[in-house]
This record gives C-alpha cells, structure tokens and sequence, in this order.
C-alpha cells in the first residue's frame, strides 16, 4: 500500500468531471494550475486523492488559513493508491491542534484487512 501526503500547493476544487475515479465531489475552493498538475500525476499513477472524498463541514476541508485570517485554503492532501481506496475510512483536518504552523493538521483513518496464507498440510515445504 501506498500513500502519499503532504504540502502539494495543490487547490483541486469540487469540480470532478473527468476524473470522478481520481477524486471526490467533496474539495474545497477552485481548482488552480497546480490543482490540474496533481489530478492529472494522481490519474496517470492510479491513485485517488482522498482529501476530496469525505463529506465534512468546510471548516473540517481546509488545510491553510493566512496570517489574516481571511483566506483559507485546501491545500495539504493525503493520496493512495486505487486498489486500497475501500481502506480509507476517513480524511479530515482538525483546527484544535497545536502544531506551529499555519497549516492545520490531516489526519486519516485507514482500515486493512490483512488475509492469511493458508499452507496446504499435504504439501510440504522445501527448505
């Protein structure tokens, strides 16, 4: 399993015509070049951009607030690869969190299933 996440300077919107299996209906803001870069990286590599799939409240959404105040941005996002996309439980950012920056901190949840090998007790094994 993959997962990529970080500071992508990435805006992707909630606009997902075109890239309904790359993203969610659920981002915040307007998308911006560096928006178009990333959706376009993340549908070229087979994964989706988690950030944008979880219905929350906008205050839940963004990841960036300026000095001000006034502006405030998603711009942080949490990635993973496509086939592990029903691991994702959840993604959202949490205000309350002292982390000395003016990003909020993304936290996600991930659930894995992990299967057991089974080893057929009429085969042996060669060492």
């Amino acid at each position: 399993m993959i997962i990529v996440m970080g500071d992508m300077n990435a805006k992707i919107g909630s606009d997902n015509v075109g890239y309904e299996d790359v993203m969610g209906k659920n981002g915040y803001g307007v998308i911006n070049e560096n928006g178009e870069l990333f959706r376009d990286y993340c549908q070229t590599n087979n994964i989706v951009i988690c950030s944008s799939i979880f219905q929350h409240k906008d205050i839940h959404k963004y990841t960036w607030t300026s000095p001000d105040g006034n502006i405030k941005n998603q711009i942080d996002h949490i990635t993973i690869d496509k086939r592990f996309r029903g691991s994702m439980e959840d993604v959202r950012s949490y205000r309350g969190a002292d982390v000395g920056s003016d990003h909020e901190l993304l936290i996600s949840r991930v659930k894995l299933k992990l299967c057991r090998q089974r080893v057929n007790q009429g085969q042996k094994k060669k060492i």
